[in-house]
């Protein structure tokens, strides 16, 4: 009966350590999104493509343990205190600058993947993991070097944009002939282009050269005349590009304005930031072609396919880049032999993901983008 006791002992003895070990196996990484209120079906799209990616990675080592912020930076800094407590160091999320705020306040062995693509006045234990305007500047400007672009003219809102438009343009080095800011106020955009192009300057030639050939002796006149209708304005502008910083239906109205101001798409190239493929510009002929730097369609299509087969609904461009920031979190752990410590994302890495190729270097994050444009309503990779 005493050997009997000792055996049991042992056994579980045994049965606890291997347990207590197995647990400490476990790599717990927080997930911070709203689950509640407004934002709820955002967070709720980026913890199913998280839990898809976590499938896809088939490694029990890695536990995604979620936490509603109800995207409100105070609740932000109470679980991520919470999470601390429980040992995770490493969090993706949160979605929101705003709601970063106040995450300086804990220790900086505490890092956070946030979604944003705004890098200005970041905290130094945040790592904004969004297509910042470093990474879309860096592929256009290996768009204007492929093609012999030389003169670019930045055109961007006069908005709270331009802090991380002026980031870009810095640290890609990108060479541009000229910048405007304008107003947002779409009543005002086309009077502000028409300044800045010189339209009435270049419309008023038109008019001084018909006059011109009509007091003249000149052979052919009426056909000179006739030619000279026919235009809108004469008189060269100094850029071969416009670089339009703005989205959806601001971007269609600075393009408009552009084209009644004589510089149509097929005077001068026209290039703006990441669109997510929007489906609208697609049917926007007169713009076209507009090219734009973004993730990888191809793999962007695949992703929306199969978070659809998964869960019979739709997601979202943040939710995609939540499957590549778990894929990538794994990765560095792997790397690390899934020891957590500060230098996990100084050291100078790289990773591709769905999106394209993640750049890590001293916790910054840059994506190698690809270049696309549309054209005859269809979308074309350029590189």
């Amino acid at each position: 009966m005493k050997y009997l006791i000792k055996f049991y002992t042992i056994l579980i003895f045994s049965i606890f350590f291997n347990l207590n070990t197995f647990a400490a196996d476990k790599i717990k990484i927080g997930l911070i999104i709203p689950l509640s209120g407004e934002s709820k079906e955002l967070g709720e799209s980026v913890l199913k493509s998280v839990r898809l990616a976590i499938n896809d990675i088939n490694d029990k080592k890695i536990i995604i343990v979620p936490k509603d912020n109800k995207n409100d930076p105070e609740k932000t800094l109470e679980i991520s205190k919470e999470l601390y407590e429980q040992g995770i160091k490493i969090v993706i999320g949160p979605i929101f600058k705003k709601n970063t705020i106040k995450l300086n306040q804990l220790n900086n062995d505490m890092i956070f993947l946030s979604f944003t693509n705004k890098v200005y006045d970041s905290k130094e234990n945040i790592i904004s993991a969004g297509v910042n305007s470093i990474s879309q500047f860096k592929a256009i400007k290996k768009f204007q070097n492929l093609n012999g672009i030389e003169r670019s003219y930045l055109f961007a809102p006069n908005t709270n944009i331009l802090e991380e438009i002026e980031i870009g343009i810095k640290k890609s080095k990108i060479k541009l002939k000229d910048k405007f800011f304008y107003d947002p106020d779409p009543t005002l955009i086309t009077k502000q282009i028409e300044d800045v192009t010189r339209y009435r300057i270049r419309k008023q030639n038109l008019a001084d050269e018909i006059k011109r050939v009509e007091n003249s002796n000149e052979e052919n006149k009426e056909k000179k005349i006739s030619q000279l209708e026919k235009l809108d304005t004469i008189g060269g502008i100094n850029f071969d590009s416009v670089i339009i910083a703005d989205f959806e239906e601001s971007l269609k109205s600075v393009a408009t304005s552009l084209i009644y101001t004589d510089i149509p798409p097929t005077r001068v190239t026209y290039i703006t930031l990441n669109q997510w493929f929007d489906k609208s510009l697609i049917n926007e002929n007169m713009i076209q072609p507009i090219y734009f730097p973004s993730v990888n369609y191809e793999n962007y299509l695949n992703y929306l396919d199969k978070y659809n087969k998964n869960y019979a609904g739709n997601s979202n461009q943040i939710a995609f880049l939540s499957y590549d920031l778990t894929g990538l979190v794994y990765y560095l752990l792997f790397k690390n032999n899934f020891t957590i410590n500060n230098d996990i994302f100084y050291k100078k890495n790289s990773f591709k993901g769905k999106i394209g190729i993640f750049e890590i270097n001293k916790n910054i994050i840059t994506h190698q983008l690809n270049f696309y444009t549309i054209e005859n309503k269809k979308i074309k990779k350029i590189f």
